[in-house]
């Protein structure tokens, strides 16, 4: 939420660098649209996607670009687990919940035959595959992505009821590779394998955010690169600076964020080092 006082002092339209930025307003990379335009055609025949990567990465920048974008498409159901470690019992009713299906715990196979009959309802009425996007994927118990595979699948596996997306950091890769969940990590269709960003990246990242937030000007070409080149390849980390740079700005009324606010926020005084130095000696 944008402070009237950040408001007053430069013109913007919404704080630029927290995580509920418009979406509208997000920077999107060339891989991560690519990703979103395959997954969207996906959703005529269903299957599984994944999205990987590092924390700070894009993640999920990419999931609210997804969802948004199938959000968008008449009638298409889509729905966000929001508790992934959850048993099988509790996954089933998150399911009912999610896709509007009363679901009675002591019956499992009801549940399984109703969840079913409900997607190959809408199926049938939009030509589309609903779409189940469980973020924090790598917490997912291990019975729980079993029985989404099972689920998911008709016809001897030669049809699929919905278009699942996984989204999750290295872990979830590797869990994938195991004897137990092979079967579904060798169902996974479309992947993105999100990679820290480069110092180009990052830059054109603060651009177009800052563009977007109606201050372009808001912060010197020299202070973007050096956000750039301590941000360690990470968006977030580039935003969080940023965002204490901006907080340091209006509580000083500055009326631009240039090095020197970096140097003061970020670089230790010289007095402070020597203390630090000294200290470790001893």
């Amino acid at each position: 939420m944008i402070t009237p006082k950040l408001q007053t002092l430069y013109g913007l339209k919404f704080h630029p660098f927290r995580p509920d930025i418009p979406i509208d307003a997000v920077h999107i990379t060339p891989a991560i649209d690519t990703f979103v335009r395959r997954v969207e055609y996906a959703i005529s025949d269903g299957g599984f996607a994944m999205i990987t990567g590092d924390p700070g990465t894009g993640k999920s920048i990419a999931l609210r670009l997804l969802a948004n974008r199938l959000r968008m498409l008449p009638d298409l159901v889509v729905g966000t687990i929001e508790h992934p470690q959850s048993r099988t019992s509790d996954f089933y009713r998150e399911l009912g919940d999610l896709f509007g299906v009363p679901l009675a715990m002591h019956n499992r196979f009801a549940g399984f035959q109703a969840l079913r009959m409900r997607w190959s309802e809408h199926i049938a009425t939009t030509l589309r595959r609903p779409v189940l996007i469980v973020d924090e994927a790598q917490e997912t118990l291990t019975q729980v992505l079993i029985e989404l595979r099972v689920l998911a699948s008709k016809d001897l596996d030669s049809r699929q009821l919905l278009c699942v997306v996984l989204a999750g950091d290295q872990r979830l890769t590797e869990r994938l590779r195991g004897p137990d969940l092979l079967p579904l990590g060798s169902r996974i269709r479309r992947r993105l394998q999100v990679e820290a960003a480069s110092r180009d990246e990052l830059c054109a990242c603060l651009d177009h955010v800052l563009e977007a937030a109606g201050n372009p000007s808001l912060m010197t070409s020299e202070l973007r690169v050096t956000l750039a080149e301590h941000a360690l390849g990470n968006y977030r980390i580039l935003m969080n600076m940023a965002d204490e740079l901006l907080q340091t700005a209006v509580e000083r009324e500055l009326p631009r964020m240039d090095e020197k606010l970096f140097l003061d926020v970020f670089q230790q005084p010289p007095r402070a080092a020597k203390a630090a130095a000294s200290t470790r000696k001893r």
